[in-house]
């Protein structure tokens, strides 16, 4: 069992940045792949980003390629997302999530994701 807690959510104006945080409880992390998701209102949830195991391989929606960074540090049990360039369309509820099946790689389907995190709430102004 592992809790996930996301922080660095919050308001922000069109064109702003914004660091998530995702501290996970268990020193155990580095075995788990990593996602971020998002859920805007009266939508589905949808896939944003995911990092491996060890952090080489990431994964990007396309509507976020070249503005997110995703990332890990696993001597600190944490994960990143980093948000540039943020749009009004980015405003949702962002949610991170542990894999501790996959071996290689990481997936883009929040179905495969065993642990999640409360969510936080980020509003890009426009």
């Amino acid at each position: 069992q592992v809790q996930l807690v996301e922080s660095g959510g919050g308001l922000v104006q069109a064109g702003g940045s914004l660091r998530l945080s995702c501290a996970a409880s268990r020193r155990t992390f580095s075995a788990y792949a990593m996602g971020w998701f998002r859920q805007a209102p009266g939508k589905e949830r949808e896939f944003v980003a995911a990092i491996s195991r060890s952090g080489d391989s990431t994964y990007y929606t396309d509507s976020v390629k070249g503005r997110f960074t995703i990332s890990r540090d696993n001597a600190k049990n944490t994960g990143y997302l980093q948000m540039n360039s943020l749009k009004p369309e980015d405003t949702a509820v962002y949610s991170c999530a542990a894999d501790m099946l996959r071996l290689r790689g990481a997936s883009i389907k929040s179905t495969e994701y065993q642990y999640w995190g409360q969510g936080t709430q980020v509003t890009v102004s426009s």
